[in-house]
C-alpha cells in the first residue's frame, strides 16, 4: 500500500486578470454572450484596450503528504493557499503540474459552498452530502448527528438564505466531517464561528487523525496550526518557501512577517512599508526592567520599545500599538500617544519611542503586537506593521474567562443596603 495520499508535483496556477467572467450561466446569457462576440469581430478593436494581465497564484509547488498526517499550510494573503486546496479539491483544474490524491476526500473551503439559498438546511444536507460524495441513504443514517453537531436543528427547516455566516459554517463542516473521508481539506472559514464551535470542530478533526485521516490545513491562526500539526508548509507568492516541522516553519513565517504591512491596511498604505513617510524598523518586548521577554504573568507589565524612520517631517504623528488574540484575531486593547495625552511634536529621521502597560490583565493566551501611525485625529493613517508576539500566563485564568481579568468590588446584598449581617439576623428573629 503507498503510504502516501496527496502527492502535488510542480503544481501551478495561472489567473488572467481583465478577461470576461467564465462560469456557469443561464441559457440567455449564453446566447446573449455570443451574439456579443459575434458583433465584436465586426467591429474594430477599441483603442486603448490593455490586454488582461497573468497572475500565477501557484508556481511550481511540490510536497507530498503520508496517510494520517496533519499538516497546516501558512502564508500572507495571496500567498496561494486556498487556489492549492482549491485544485484538490477538483473545484478548479491547475494550468501545470499534478496533484493526485488517494481515498475519499472532504472539504470546507468557503462559506456556503454547495448550499442553494432557498433550500432548508435539512435539504441543503442532502444536497450537500451527495455533492461531496455521500449517497442518500448514507447521509440519512448521519443525519441526526450531523445537526446535533451543528447545534442549529432549530432552524433546520429555515431556508439557509436567512442563515448567519456562522450558521452556514456549523451545518457546512457538521455534513463534511460525517463524511468520513480518508483526506480532509479546511480552510479559513472555522474562523467565522464562534470560539466555542471552534474548538469543537478541532476536536472532531483530531479524533478523525486518530483514526489514520490525512488532515491539510489552512490558516493564518498559527495557534491552531502548532496545536493541531506537526509538520507545516510554508507558502509565498505561491512557492513553496519552508516545509518541515510546525515549529520550525513557523518561527520561519513569523520572522519573515514581522515589520510587514497589515494585510487590512494594504489598500490604504500599500504593501511596502519603505515606502510609507514614516514606517517600524525594529519592535522590542522587554519586561520592566528592560530584559527581553515573550512570556509574561498575569499582572505584570510590558514595556515596547519601536523603533522608527521618518523619510520625511510627520507633525504630531500619533504612535498607537494594538494586541490581538492570535488564536482568535480578537482585538483585546489598544494604546495611543493621542489618547493617553503624550505629545509627539515634529519627528523626522531615525527616532525611538517607549511604552510601557498597566498591569497585564489579559488572560492566558498568545497575542500578536501590531503597530500603526496615524495622525492626531485618526484620519490619516501613515502606517501599519506586524509586530513579534508574546504570552501571557495565568494558572487559572483562560480563554473561558473572556479576554480580560478585572477585579470586581464585592460585597452581600444586605450590607450594600447599609445593613451588616448581623442587623439582618437579627430582624428575622
Amino acid at each position: 500500500m503507498n503510504p502516501l495520499t496527496i502527492e502535488v508535483e510542480n503544481l501551478s496556477k495561472r489567473f488572467r486578470l481583465g478577461e470576461g467572467r467564465r462560469g456557469y450561466g443561464s441559457l440567455r446569457e449564453a446566447i446573449s454572450s455570443a451574439v456579443r462576440k459575434g458583433l465584436g469581430r465586426l467591429r474594430k478593436p477599441a483603442s486603448g484596450r490593455t490586454a488582461p494581465t497573468e497572475i500565477w497564484a501557484l508556481k511550481d509547488a511540490s510536497f507530498s503528504v503520508r496517510r494520517g498526517e496533519a499538516v497546516g499550510v501558512i502564508g500572507r494573503n495571496g500567498a496561494g493557499k486556498s487556489t492549492l486546496l482549491k485544485i484538490l479539491s477538483r473545484i478548479t483544474p491547475p494550468t501545470t503540474g499534478s496533484a493526485g490524491m488517494r481515498g475519499r476526500v472532504g472539504s470546507l473551503l468557503e462559506v456556503g459552498t454547495g448550499f442553494h439559498p432557498e433550500l432548508t438546511g435539512r435539504e441543503n444536507v442532502f444536497l450537500n452530502g451527495a455533492i461531496i460524495g455521500m449517497s442518500r441513504r448514507e447521509v440519512a443514517s448521519k443525519y441526526d448527528a450531523i445537526v446535533d453537531f451543528a447545534e442549529i436543528r432549530d432552524f433546520i427547516d429555515t431556508p439557509v438564505k436567512r442563515y448567519s455566516s456562522g450558521m452556514y459554517v456549523r451545518l457546512a463542516f457538521a455534513v463534511a466531517a460525517h463524511l468520513e473521508p480518508d483526506i480532509l481539506l479546511l480552510d479559513e472559514v472555522l474562523a467565522v464561528g464562534d470560539l466555542a464551535f471552534q474548538r469543537k470542530c478541532m476536536e472532531h478533526a483530531k479524533r478523525l487523525l486518530a483514526r489514520g485521516v490525512t488532515l491539510l490545513l489552512v490558516s493564518h491562526n498559527m495557534f491552531s496550526i502548532k496545536s493541531m500539526c506537526k509538520r507545516a508548509i510554508y507558502l509565498a507568492g505561491g512557492r513553496v518557501v519552508a516545509d518541515g516541522p510546525v515549529e520550525q516553519v513557523t518561527r520561519q513565517y513569523e520572522q519573515d512577517s514581522q515589520l510587514q504591512m497589515s494585510a487590512w491596511a494594504e489598500r490604504t498604505v500599500g504593501t511596502d512599508p519603505e515606502k510609507c513617510p514614516i514606517r517600524f524598523t525594529e519592535v522590542e518586548i522587554l519586561d520592566e526592567s528592560g530584559h527581553e521577554r515573550t512570556i509574561f504573568d498575569v499582572g505584570s507589565r510590558l514595556r515596547l520599545r519601536l523603533h522608527y524612520h521618518a523619510s520625511q517631517p510627520i507633525v504630531e504623528p500619533n504612535f498607537t500599538v494594538g494586541i490581538t488574540r492570535t488564536s482568535d484575531e480578537v482585538s483585546c486593547c489598544c494604546y495611543t500617544t493621542a489618547t493617553d495625552g503624550f505629545e509627539t511634536g515634529v519627528v523626522e529621521g531615525d527616532g525611538v519611542i517607549e511604552m510601557t502597560t498597566p498591569p497585564l490583565k489579559l488572560v492566558s493566551e498568545a497575542y500578536l503586537i501590531h503597530m500603526l501611525v496615524w495622525d492626531s485625529t485618526f484620519e490619516r493613517l501613515y502606517c501599519s506593521q506586524t509586530g513579534k508576539s508574546f504570552h501571557v500566563r495565568d494558572a487559572l485564568l483562560n480563554t473561558e474567562f473572556g479576554v480580560f481579568h478585572e477585579p470586581a468590588k464585592w460585597g452581600w446584598g444586605a450590607e450594600a443596603a447599609g445593613k451588616s449581617r448581623a442587623d439582618l439576623a437579627a430582624s428575622n428573629l
